[in-house]
């Protein structure tokens, strides 16, 4: 259950890394959800690796959000990293 919840998680999460990364992406908000899924999945994953904690400890807590909104954050710094060279 814990996995669907951070997808859940993810889909908001990308919404607001996008909004604290603005600019021009090569995808559209497809793509966006998807980095945030991503990114979700990869925030719960780093909590549970670097920090020991459970993978969520609840939809409403601010450590989950935290935890996908930067996993979220780096996932999108990477795809711009990867799209910006094939698009040049």
């Amino acid at each position: 259950m814990s996995i669907i919840a951070w997808i859940l998680i993810g889909l908001l999460a990308g919404a607001i890394a996008k909004a604290l990364m603005p600019g021009r992406d090569p995808g559209g908000c497809l793509i966006t959800m998807l980095i945030g899924i991503v990114g979700g999945l990869l925030g719960g994953w780093l909590g549970k690796v670097i920090f020991g904690v459970h993978s969520i400890k609840g939809f409403f807590h601010l450590s989950t959000w935290i935890a996908a909104v930067v996993g979220s954050v780096i996932v999108l710094a990477i795809y711009r990293l990867i799209a910006g060279r094939r698009t040049r």
